[in-house]
């Protein structure tokens, strides 16, 4: 059956009354439960990349590997660029790599330097998932005019991943937001998950939505 809108909104209803007041607006999460689904078996796993209509309510950090040509435009368009005559000292720094992945959600790299970003920092940022993905947009040509739509089309993307548990867990944006920006979100991963998965609606058990520090509703 098909995520309703108007059920997201009433379940969002319902978690915003239980739910304790925070000093923050936690994260909205969507999660979906799966039945009769061997998660081990390939044409089961999901991991895609999809622009969320409203976004995820903040801004999200964004880091770029690239070559000379780009390092000027770079820099008027991402948190962090890592410019490829630096990939040496980052080499031989390992805290300087981990402390690199943990400030940004998204990597992109100019794709003839890939790898070069494969072989420094491949390790560190496969494990997390944060790879410069082409799937995601994140892997781009030497060409400057493609930066910013780059940059802002990641501001809305989430990644959707099904791998070892049968349970997908999503963030859909924040508590600020409004409950139908929230819910058309909502929607639209819900949609994406059913179209990936081989039998479609009948491997979906559930849906529910929570923040970051509540109890789930079930939609």
């Amino acid at each position: 059956m098909p995520l309703n809108k108007d059920d997201v909104i009433k379940a969002l209803n319902k978690l915003r009354g239980i739910s304790k007041k925070r000093n923050f607006s936690q994260s909205v999460d969507l999660q979906i439960s799966l039945k009769r689904t061997d998660v081990k078996k390939p044409e089961n796993q999901i991991n895609e990349f999809i622009v969320l209509p409203f976004g995820v309510g903040k801004k999200v950090s964004v880091a770029a590997f690239v070559d000379k040509e780009l390092v000027e435009a770079a820099k008027k368009v991402f948190n962090e660029v890592i410019p490829k005559d630096s990939f040496a000292q980052y080499a031989a720094n390992k805290r300087s790599v981990q402390r690199l992945v943990r400030r940004h959600k998204f990597f992109i790299a100019q794709a003839n330097i890939m790898p070069d970003v494969a072989k420094t920092f491949g390790r560190y940022l496969g494990p997390k998932g944060r790879m410069p993905n082409p799937k995601a947009g994140c892997v781009v040509p030497p060409k400057a005019e493609l930066l910013e739509p780059t940059f802002n089309k990641l501001q809305k993307t989430v990644n959707v991943k099904l791998k070892n548990e049968p349970t997908i867990n999503v963030m859909i944006g924040v508590e600020s937001q409004r409950d139908d920006e929230l819910a058309e979100n909502a929607v639209v991963v819900y949609n994406l998950v059913e179209s990936k998965l081989p039998r479609g609606a009948d491997q979906l058990g559930g849906a529910f939505i929570k923040f970051t520090m509540s109890e789930s509703v079930r939609i």
